[in-house]
């Protein structure tokens, strides 16, 4: 089964092309293809589908819709080939492997080439992304701005994979090829500079300097009549370098670098110099070196790690690390600390021991799990591996291929040998490592599925994963053991505080560096954002800044510290709720003293206790609520303030520091 998205949205099995029916149940199917596996909330949906304000029976639309979609997927197979069309509340989630996603296969095959470095792997790699397209992408979606933007966004995906193919046919001396690519795609993108100066160069470099100079006035005068601006940087830039070669005698055929401008070359030859005929820097970017010269590859003897061709140098195989540094001024967590050593120590022979790491936003989960591995690192000759899967991060998460691909070439893998699938790049890494004494460390899970394909499988391979959710998935399937991380009580807080600013200082003032403590909610990420606030103000003292953080309205606010936060942690928490549930913790948070049960939490939200009780869960598996005993519920301060003042949909706009906007 595939799904198309460059071109009209099509769904294609082996016995022909599924029927979708009318513009919105395409559309409908289009939005989650562009975001799959990822849950798609209802109100997101109406939004799209709907230039104008929506009709009052848009759920209901929606629903059908969706209701059929699910219908047309069954009929055609689906659950063969691994797709579900889940429904989790008032969201959707289209699960399937991504591969089955034109776009998705469009993204890897350009993500693989390397039109400077490799230009002739590159080419055939480009030629068949670009095949891909069958017209204007999503072809067949209503016409409202989100269509139009995400159709603009894989527009230009396509127009830089052309460049890029343009550049690799340059960087190999097919500069005719490179001006054919880009001429078309020039005519249809007037007013796109990058591309037109690209497209002198290469008509320079075949000996048409006046159809350069020409593609240069045109566009100069396009500009002028269009927009009322002059050329910009890159195309005046090119018109006087090839200015300056004619001047010097060099226009015509042949002289591939005169008017490169970008410094984007091809290959070395024999002599050491690149195809331009400018002598090649040793260690520069487009340097290419030989097997044994390059760290990538595996110095193992015999055949590399993927089965290739005998013939690399003899010697140990890589050996990864890739810890971050260890966290500076780590306190206490020595429960925590023991629980991740025993957890290794009390594997099942035969096992790879896994530790999952959970705890709410800012409890310094990735500070534990890192300082542990760099006291363990002993324990792991052959290597440490570090990947950040941006589960909580601003934008998507991180795919696993990604993540495999990284490891793979840190454990010495050829580049052009590293598969483009995760599933096989996932079997690959298990064989590279099941022998090995290896950790693995994958910080900032979003889900458990996210997380098994970068799992190391060796009886020697340890695994510690952080999250802010519990993966109770990876608990019942693979056996993973929870270590939780809790906030600080208040003499550890205190001891956090005094390694910050010196103990001295929390000496003098120890009552206001305990409420600090209890207004930070314990959470060590507070506490440092407090503890800067009082570094950059050496003359105050901390009674001072309790104070000031007395007020609700400015705390969020103060507890940030230029790029970091609670409220920006707090906010990546609630960014991956549905709407449902972003509006029942905004309910909750109107709870006075954040004790409630499920009764309460119902009445908060004027919604039935079954349903309030499975957000009540969600919320909880997502450490925004606590459940401190059978059918007891718990809001921390801060959390309750953050979601106080970002409202229901969990975001904000222009609101400084994810605070109250008060300062």
């Amino acid at each position: 089964m595939d799904f198309s998205l460059l071109g009209p949205i099509t769904v294609t099995t082996g016995a022909g092309e599924l029927a979708l029916g009318p513009a919105k149940r395409s559309s409908v199917l289009a939005l989650l293809l562009l975001q799959p596996n990822t849950t798609v909330p209802l109100e997101q949906l109406i939004d799209s589908l709907w230039e104008e304000e929506p009709p009052e029976h848009a759920r209901t639309v929606v629903q059908g819709h969706v209701s059929r979609l699910r219908a047309i997927l069954a009929r055609g197979g689906a659950e063969a080939y691994g797709i579900e069309l889940a429904t989790h509340g008032s969201a959707y989630l289209l699960r399937l492997p991504e591969e089955l996603i034109d776009a998705h296969r469009f993204a890897e095959l350009v993500a693989l080439a390397r039109p400077e470095a490799a230009p002739a792997d590159a080419v055939p790699l480009l030629r068949e992304a670009l095949g891909l397209w069958r017209g204007p992408a999503l072809t067949g979606t209503v016409t409202s701005p989100p269509f139009a933007a995400a159709a603009h966004a894989l527009e230009e995906q396509r127009l830089a994979a052309t460049e890029a193919l343009a550049r690799a046919h340059g960087a190999l001396g097919e500069h005719e090829q490179a001006a054919a690519i880009l001429y078309t795609a020039a005519v249809n993108n007037p007013l796109r500079e990058g591309m037109v100066a690209e497209l002198m160069r290469a008509l320079f470099r075949t000996g048409r300097q006046s159809d350069a100079m020409e593609w240069f006035h045109r566009t100069r005068r396009l500009l002028d009549e269009e927009l009322g601006v002059g050329p910009g940087a890159r195309l005046k830039g090119a018109y006087e370098e090839i200015l300056r070669a004619e001047e010097a005698g060099a226009g015509g055929r042949g002289r591939d670098d005169t008017a490169s401008g970008t410094g984007q070359g091809g290959g070395t030859n024999g002599a050491g110099r690149t195809a331009q005929g400018a002598p090649q820097e040793a260690g520069a970017p487009d340097a290419r070196p030989t097997a044994a010269q390059d760290p990538r590859v595996p110095a193992q003897g015999g055949r590399g790690p993927t089965g290739g061709a005998p013939g690399r140098a003899s010697g140990p195989p890589a050996v990864p690390r890739l810890l971050p540094r260890p966290p500076a001024r780590f306190l206490g967590r020595e429960q925590q600390l023991a629980a991740l050593t025993t957890v290794v120590q009390s594997a099942v022979p035969g096992e790879s021991p896994l530790a999952v790491v959970t705890g709410p936003a800012g409890v310094g989960k990735t500070a534990c799990a890192v300082q542990w591995a760099h006291a363990y690192a002993g324990a792991f000759p052959d290597g440490q591996l570090f990947a950040d899967l941006r589960g909580f991060n601003e934008g998507a998460a991180a795919e696993p291929v990604e993540i495999l691909r990284d490891f793979l070439l840190a454990l010495g893998t050829p580049p052009e040998r590293v598969p483009t699938s995760a599933q096989s790049a996932s079997a690959l890494f298990r064989s590279l490592v099941a022998e090995r004494r290896l950790l693995v460390v994958l910080d900032n899970a979003q889900s458990s599925a996210q997380v098994r394909p970068l799992l190391p499988g060796g009886a020697h391979c340890a695994t510690v994963v952080t999250s802010r959710s519990r993966l109770d998935g990876l608990v019942a399937t693979d056996v993973a053991r929870p270590v939780p991380v809790q906030a600080l009580g208040a003499a550890e807080g205190t001891a956090l505080l005094g390694a910050m600013l010196g103990a001295e200082r929390v000496a003098d003032d120890p009552d206001a560096a305990q409420e600090l403590v209890a207004l930070c909610d314990g959470l060590p990420l507070a506490l440092r954002a407090a503890a800067a606030q009082l570094t950059a103000r050496p003359r105050w003292r901390l009674a001072r800044l309790a104070a000031a953080l007395r007020d609700e309205r400015r705390r969020l606010a103060l507890l940030s510290a230029e790029d970091t936060g609670v409220a920006a942690a707090l906010r990546m928490s609630v960014a991956r709720l549905s709407a449902d549930d972003a509006r029942l913790l905004s309910a909750l948070a109107a709870n006075a003293d954040g004790h409630l049960n499920a009764s309460v939490a119902a009445a908060l939200a004027g919604a039935d206790p079954e349903v309030i009780q499975e957000g009540l869960d969600r919320l909880t598996e997502m450490h925004l609520v606590d459940e401190e005993a059978t059918d007891v519920y718990t809001i921390s301060t801060l959390t309750q303030l953050f979601a106080r003042d970002e409202g229901p949909a969990g975001g904000s706009e222009g609101k400084p520091g994810g605070g109250s906007g008060s300062g």
